[in-house]
């Protein structure tokens, strides 16, 4: 036995090295644009009605990994406008995100909202708010050694907040959340992955007449010069979209809804590896993978 004891001890230290080397690993599941409806669109080819479905695969996908967290990026409900279809009774509305809340129930990991265009319409943001559990639509938070910034992009070009909107896209950052922004970027050292919904690295959007965040560069600029952010992750076209601006990578999901032609439920397993410095996200559905270094 005494000839074992090295091998022994060197396999504990090595398996005691390896538990402690994944445990910074940090893994999070993002999914966005569900559009939770009891009606389809057929003028834009949506199935709406089939979410539970497509949110259980989802939360089924993250607890079997595990997730440390999930990151729902936006328009989680889609509100009374349904294109090709009655809009009916819009006190509807509210149920709707009852139930895209029920789906996650089961979730064994903690879930993050970011407010979508979507979300207001027919509803009110406190309305949106109190359902989701916040009483903000901005905040952070720090998860491993990484600092997460949720944004809120959902205000008019005044800076009121979107309330009972209609086939409202264009969002901006009001000054409020710039400032907030800035002093918690500040306030950080840890690699930082912001999130978003409409993005912000798109320079024209052609239905809404302009981009999809009016100050888009303004904050752009804010992220780059803080020294901090690593990521900016963003929903609301409904297509893969990377690009990089000042070594950021901005990364736009897929969305989760399906479509005329059936689609396996997309979302993303995103694993942040603070050893490899490495962004790896591996897509599910119609949502493609990416190895990005920071």
């Amino acid at each position: 036995m005494k000839k074992l004891f090295p091998a022994l001890l060197l396999l504990s230290l090595f398996s005691l090295f390896s538990v402690g080397a994944d445990s910074d690993v940090v893994r999070i599941g993002i999914v966005t644009d569900v559009h939770v409806h009891d009606t389809n669109s057929p003028a834009e080819s949506k199935v709406m009605v089939n979410f539970a479905e497509r949110l259980g695969a989802f939360v089924d996908a993250l607890n079997s990994w595990p997730a440390d967290a999930a990151i729902q990026l936006g328009d989680l409900v889609n509100g009374a406008w349904v294109m090709g279809a009655s809009i009916g009774d819009t006190s509807r509305i509210g149920g709707m995100l009852d139930a895209a809340l029920t789906a996650f129930a089961d979730l064994e990991c903690p879930l993050y909202h970011v407010l979508g265009n979507h979300d207001m319409y027919d509803l009110s943001k406190p309305e949106v708010l109190s359902a989701l559990g916040l009483e903000i639509g901005f905040y952070s938070f720090d998860l491993g050694g990484y600092h997460f910034v949720i944004l809120d992009a959902e205000f008019n070009p005044d800076e009121t907040d979107y309330d009972h909107v209609f086939m409202r896209t264009k969002g901006m950052i009001p000054a409020v959340e710039l400032d907030w922004l800035v002093a918690d970027l500040a306030a950080t050292e840890l690699p930082t992955i912001v999130c978003v919904h409409q993005p912000l690295d798109a320079e024209f959007e052609a239905i809404a007449g302009g981009p999809p965040i009016v100050n888009h560069v303004d904050v752009q600029q804010l992220l780059s010069s803080s020294g901090v952010v690593i990521a900016v992750l963003q929903g609301h076209d409904h297509e893969n979209r990377y690009t990089e601006i000042d070594g950021i990578h901005y990364v736009t999901f897929d969305a989760m809804v399906d479509h005329t032609e059936p689609t396996p439920p997309t979302y993303a397993l995103m694993t942040l590896d603070p050893t490899a410095r490495t962004i790896t996200i591996e897509g599910a559905g119609g949502q493609e993978s990416y190895n990005l270094p920071y």
